[in-house]
């Protein structure tokens, strides 16, 4: 069975969870550069079925697309470049990192690990999916 893939997009990092095969579970994968995704995932997809990637949308709080909105915009535009076959959703991520980060605070992580911004853009990668598989089930 094919699995969901998520990204929190970022100039520096890109955060990505994936789902189980079953797609019940968001687990946090890894945290690469933005320019390593296509390498990434054609090596990813040699090994594992990947039916949806859904990449975080940012906006701002009264909801029009933040600053960062053009950057997620040509990200997405390489992704259906590149992975046509895969069909590529948006999903609201406002407060994913402030939420990441106080996930990590409450893990009983060390300080030293807790600071890691990779490992934020991980956690809010899993928000993201979460939110997305918590959004489909509802249509269900």
């Amino acid at each position: 069975m094919a699995r969901i893939m998520a990204f929190d997009f970022g100039t520096k990092r890109l955060g990505i969870a994936v789902t189980d095969p079953l797609k019940m579970f968001a687990t946090a994968l890894t945290t690469i550069h933005p320019k390593d995704t296509i390498i990434f995932l054609q090596q990813y997809l040699n090994t594992e079925a990947v039916e949806t990637f859904v990449v975080g949308e940012p906006k701002q709080m009264d909801g029009t697309a933040s600053q960062s909105a053009q950057d997620v915009r040509g990200f997405v535009t390489i992704l259906k470049k590149n992975f046509p076959n895969i069909p590529v959703q948006m999903i609201d991520e406002r407060f994913t990192s402030r939420m990441a980060s106080q996930v990590i605070s409450q893990s009983g992580l060390k300080k030293s690990d807790r600071q890691r911004k990779d490992l934020v853009d991980t956690v809010a990668a899993t928000i993201i999916l979460q939110s997305y598989l918590e959004k489909i089930s509802l249509n269900f």
